[in-house]
């Protein structure tokens, strides 16, 4: 895909731990376009938080490795990459917003030191014009007193706060890429709300892709204009947040949807998919999603299913069998299912 900042092809990332290899992230394929926004979302442990630390590189290893797939980013494969090179594209040209600032900041330096930091590591600059840059870019995140902010240390001030100053070090190159892990976790209704505002502000003014990861749907509504639903390491459901939204196809799309409180249903007790997640292991046969799917049926515990396209020529695909034509066709039209409806 040309027009792509970022395809991902097949990503597999592993764990080689003392109790077995875990996959982790087991054959993802996404991509993010230049100005686009597009969400990840699933239930925790399903591999959304790995697939971002595996394109930028930061898996740990050992006990971590990428055992198979692509990373492209404009084209480069980034799997391939020295570390010499990922250093030059991290922070410049893909930057991160991680999930808790408190351990993403270091404690001992100042928040100016660390801006400072890299902004030199990237542009040539003296380190006054870096600090400047810097107070600069604290003001554009809508920190009041920037010019005292930039000598103080992240225990001095609010999660909100940090979180805002870890969007100025993501600004601070300019970067094509942003990918925002889980970035209003732990703060307060009012503050998720500003946040989401500089993300959104970012990516209009600067035409600056984004990847947000989140488990929450109203961000997705809110933020994003497509949406990949992650299920125990893999795509399960794809396609604008309209489709996904207003019209689920796959089992577990529908499920999450259903869980979500009504406003103007009263006494309405909550739904729950049933069951948990699998712990995931290799040589899994069948639907992962297969023991907490009420539409299941005996293909689907013989066979691992692929993503099927939903229409033709559509970019929306699920991993269900009930959109494959070969075994599918008989159970919808059974009437055993009633799922998109």
């Amino acid at each position: 895909m040309t027009d792509a900042v970022l395809e991902i092809n097949n990503l597999r990332t592993h764990f080689f731990t003392d109790s077995g290899e875990i996959p982790a992230v087991d054959g993802v394929s996404l991509h993010v376009k230049k100005g686009e926004i597009v969400g990840i979302v699933g239930e925790s442990g399903c591999g959304k938080s790995v697939t971002s630390l595996s394109i930028m590189q930061l898996i740990p290893n050992p006990p971590g490795k990428i055992v198979d797939g692509e990373i492209n980013f404009h084209g480069e494969n980034l799997v391939k990459a020295s570390d010499k090179r990922m250093k030059k594209i991290r922070g410049n040209e893909i930057a991160m917003i991680f999930q808790e600032p408190m351990t993403s900041l270091n404690p001992l330096f100042t928040i100016g030191n660390q801006l400072i930091e890299g902004i030199r590591n990237h542009q040539k600059m003296s380190k006054k014009q870096a600090r400047s840059k810097a107070i600069q870019l604290l003001q554009q995140v809508g920190l009041p007193r920037a010019e005292e902010v930039v000598d103080e240390y992240p225990h001095q001030l609010s999660g909100g706060m940090r979180q805002r100053i870890m969007i100025a070090m993501a600004m601070s190159c300019n970067p094509e890429l942003i990918i925002a892990d889980e970035p209003t976790t732990a703060l307060d209704v009012t503050i998720q709300a500003q946040i989401l505002d500089l993300i959104r502000q970012l990516n209009e003014v600067n035409q600056t892709a984004v990847l947000l990861i989140t488990h929450d749907l109203g961000v997705v509504a809110e933020m994003c204009s497509r949406v990949i639903v992650m299920y125990a390491g893999q795509v399960v459901e794809e396609g604008t947040v309209r489709e996904i939204l207003k019209d689920p196809q796959h089992p577990y799309t529908k499920g999450l949807i259903q869980s979500l409180p009504k406003i103007h249903e009263k006494d309405q007790k909550l739904y729950s998919i049933p069951g948990t997640v699998p712990r995931p292991k290799l040589g899994r046969v069948g639907c992962r999603f297969a023991p907490r799917c009420e539409f299941a049926f005996d293909h689907c515990w013989q066979e691992n299913p692929e993503l099927y396209a939903i229409e033709n020529g559509s970019h929306r695909r699920s991993r269900c069998f009930l959109y494959d034509g070969e075994h599918g066709k008989d159970v919808i039209h059974s009437g055993k299912t009633d799922i998109g409806s």
